[in-house]
Parts: C-alpha cells; structure tokens; sequence
C-alpha cells in the first residue's frame, strides 16, 4: 500500500514580503508514492546508455528530443506519446526519438510557469498536485517504452524526476548559473546545455566544464532537509545549439566556429542543435528546414551533429492560457509543428540518413 503524504500548515517566522503557508512531499516520498518499478528502472538505464552511445560516437544514430513545448493536458500528452511510441520503433535503426516532457517554463516577467507549478491553469499554483501528476505523466511515457527528456529549471524540483529521466535540458538563461552546474555535476544522466542568449558559446563551454568537476555546495537530502551536497562530476554533458539575438546557429559556418570554440575550451565536440527558437526565428513551421540543414552536415560527414530538438504537438501552432475553452493538443506556450508534419520530417530524416 502505498503512503500518502499532505500538504502541512507551517507556523515558522517567514522573511519579510514572503508568506510560507504549505508543505510540500519530499522528493523521497513522492518517489515512495508513486515508485519507479525494477523493470523501469532497467529502461531508463538503457536509454541513457544509449544516448551516452550516441554522445560518445559509438552509436550512429541521430539523438532526437521532441514534443509539446511545455505540457499542460495529460489526455494529449499521452496520446501524443502513445504516437511518438509507435513512431519511435519504426525508426530506431536510424533515430533515438526521446520525448520531451517540460513541466517547468522559464519567463522573462511573469506568466504561466508550468504543469509542476499551476497544472489547473487558472492561477491556483497547485505545486503538490503539480509535481504528482507531472511524475504519473513521466512514468505513463515510460510505461509506453520511450526515454524521457525535460528541462531542469528550478533546483529543488530536480530530485523528483532525476530517476526517470534519460536527458536533460539547462537553458540558455540558466546555462551561466553556478547551482546550475553544480546540479549537473551530481546527476548520473546525459544533460545539454544552451549556449546564451547571445548566441556565443563560452558560457555554455564554461558550464560543461564546471559539471564535469566534483562539488561541494549547499542543497537538499532526499528527505528535503539542507545538507551539504558532494557531486563526483558529470561527463556526459552537451552543447545545444538554440540560436541567438543575431540569429541562427546551425548552419555549416556556425557550428564549425561552434566546434573551434569547445576545441579552445578542451571540450569535446559533441553538438546538439535546437530545431526551434532563434534557429527558427520562433516559426514552428520552419523547424523542418533546419533538422533537413542539420541532416545535410550529417551526410557531409560532420560526426559532431549528435542530435536535434524539435517543438512538436498533436497540432501545429499556439494559443493563449485563459481563451475558454482551449484547443484540444495545441500547445499554450511557444507555437509547435503539427504531428502529420513531425512524421514525415523524421520520416524523411532516416530514410537520408539511411
């Protein structure tokens, strides 16, 4: 039988402007609620061994993170992996199709921040109920066999998902942070990071170096008390490619001085390129030019392309949080490409590939 675990008032003094009201679960104890079997436990495994293959050059399949920008419905998510699923062992001799699960989105002022933080979209920032159904939405992708993928945002929320994840995402925002990177240095699974926003990458070359180091900082225990953290360093650590305020990344030219800037660095040349953002000029539409580009340089000969992110939803486009009702499978953060047209792109991606 499974415990259960509630939300608890808490009477301590808070910080002036700051109001503590709610206890959340553990990490520990929402993993003892909702458990990660030994059989998906193996799975998981497997998958980061494979996408650790990928990195290292052993296996010369094309790493693939794709779905909704951010999820928001359950029903669709799934479905969308109950596709992606089937899709994904179609084409397994070519691509590693890894789902993309975000349930943390970083804002530049305010606005929606999360299925993890409000998953009832209306404001309420549910965390508790948050957190469970993004862990039962995690665990449902892997029941279906694929690998899973999100973007580590906040620190404190990485231990409830760290066991089911098979890569993992620092942003560009985020890349620069030293709890960032010392986050990555303890955890055991592949994770890129963005370069800035700028579109260099030193900072994010500064960040695999970092991860890959041992650490000693403040942070949490399972149990959610501080303790003080010691990491043995991370070497399975990427640069992702996402474009920047002068543009796109991901032509020839650009990921060549992408590699002669991880050479200087002494860091290995492993790239993964984001299909979306500046490298699409934020067009969904566009996304399946750049990963034919990224395929072009592939079949050139250029081994340091491992892999692509692609935004991808049952339905192209986007729509605004707070229009009643909302468009069942269509994202409501940054706009996607559609599933018909994510197909045939992956479709024709292995068959060049072949």
């Amino acid at each position: 039988m499974q415990a259960t675990t509630q939300a608890l008032p808490l009477n301590t003094p808070a910080a002036a402007n700051t109001s503590v009201s709610l206890r959340l679960p553990s990490p520990v104890q929402l993993k003892q609620q909702l458990p990660l079997s030994a059989a998906l436990a193996a799975q998981v495994q497997q998958h980061r061994h494979a996408v650790k293959q990928i990195l290292d050059g052993h296996d010369p399949r094309l790493l693939v993170v794709l779905g909704p920008c951010s999820l928001h419905d359950p029903r669709s998510a799934l479905e969308y992996a109950d596709r992606l699923a089937a899709l994904a062992r179609q084409l397994d001799d070519k691509l590693l199709l890894v789902m993309r699960a975000y349930v943390e989105k970083p804002r530049t002022t305010v606005g929606w921040k999360g299925l993890a933080y409000d998953p009832q979209l209306d404001g309420s920032d549910d965390m508790h109920g948050g957190l469970r159904l993004s862990r039962e939405l995690m665990l449902g992708m892997l029941e279906r066999g694929l690998p899973v993928a999100t973007e580590l945002l906040q620190p404190m929320a990485a231990g409830y998902f760290d066991d089911v994840l098979s890569w993992a995402a620092i942003g560009a925002r985020t890349t620069e942070s030293q709890i960032h990177r010392e986050m990555v240095s303890g955890l055991g699974l592949p994770v890129g990071f963005k370069n800035g926003t700028d579109g260099g990458v030193g900072i994010a070359c500064d960040a695999i170096r970092s991860a890959a180091h041992p650490h000693r900082h403040f942070g949490l225990d399972a149990q959610g008390h501080p303790a003080i953290v010691e990491t043995l360093g991370n070497p399975d650590t990427h640069l992702v490619l996402r474009g920047g305020h002068k543009g796109p990344n991901h032509d020839a030219a650009s990921v060549a001085m992408a590699r002669q800037g991880l050479a200087k660095a002494g860091v290995e040349a492993r790239i993964m390129v984001d299909c979306s953002h500046a490298n699409s000029g934020k067009d969904p539409l566009r996304q399946p030019a750049v990963l034919r580009d990224v395929i072009d340089q592939r079949v050139a000969g250029d081994r340091s392309l491992v892999g692509v992110m692609i935004e991808s939803h049952l339905f192209e486009g986007c729509q605004a949080l707070g229009k009643a009702p909302l468009k069942y499978g269509v994202s409501i953060t940054d706009g996607c490409l559609g599933w018909d047209a994510t197909e045939a792109m992956l479709r024709e991606a292995a068959a060049r590939l072949s």
